[in-house]
């Protein structure tokens, strides 16, 4: 089964049992995310900023202001650290040490690039858009030329790549078994709400199939 490799930044060392370099497991959480942090640093002074990614194949692609700070940045060259977590559930031990959280994480190191070529930033807002609402972008307008120009899309390859996993319930001390405190998980969901029109929409236009956003996170991007 295709893996990461490994390397010297991304190698887990703090609990390695929970390390997974499998590329299917590291597609799916991406795949059912879709925020991401990047950070990054300019002169000395670190940042991290939150933003709308989506996955194509060995990619990350993300967007935003032609004027952002964090779009300049690492458009030019500037090394990367963009992080996606999924909290899958709350641990609660019977210590307050062992209180643990079950999630899924991915990190993803390297120098993003600005995405130049009409056709490639064009699928990339593409994908963005879908990413987050299956269906989407065939559904509405389509970027005007000034808005495109506007719109900074990079692209990070999946090279430095590593995941983190926890599951299961709280490891306690063998002693603290013995205390009348309950322990276990629990369950965290994302769960979409009724859809809520715009005051603004036109007579007769269909509402948005909200069972589109509840599928999200059970599809795998190409």
């Amino acid at each position: 089964m295709p893996t990461y490799t490994p390397t010297e930044r991304t190698q887990v060392r703090r609990l390695p049992k929970r390390a997974v370099y499998d590329k299917a497991q590291v597609h799916a959480i991406l795949d059912e995310g879709f925020l991401c942090h990047v950070g990054f640093a300019v002169d000395g002074q670190p940042y991290v900023i939150p933003t709308l990614y989506a996955r194509v194949g060995e990619r990350i692609y993300f967007h935003g202001s032609a004027a952002s700070r964090m779009l300049r940045s690492a458009g030019d060259g500037a090394q990367v650290c963009l992080t996606v977590t999924l909290v899958d559930g709350f641990v609660l031990a019977r210590s307050a040490f062992h209180h643990s959280m079950n999630y899924r994480s991915v990190v993803v190191l390297g120098s993003a690039r600005l995405v130049t070529d009409a056709g490639q930033k064009w699928e990339a807002l593409h994908r963005l858009t879908n990413h987050i609402v299956p269906g989407r972008w065939e559904e509405v307008r389509q970027p005007s030329e000034q808005e495109i120009k506007g719109t900074s899309v990079l692209a990070l390859d999946l090279d430095e790549v590593s995941a983190k996993v926890r599951t299961g319930p709280p490891a306690d001390d063998e002693e603290d078994y013995a205390l009348p405190v309950w322990a276990g998980v629990v369950p965290v969901e994302m769960m979409f709400g009724e859809p809520l029109p715009d005051s603004r929409l036109l007579p007769g236009v269909r509402e948005i199939d909200s069972s589109r956003l509840k599928s999200r996170a059970n599809r795998t991007n190409p």
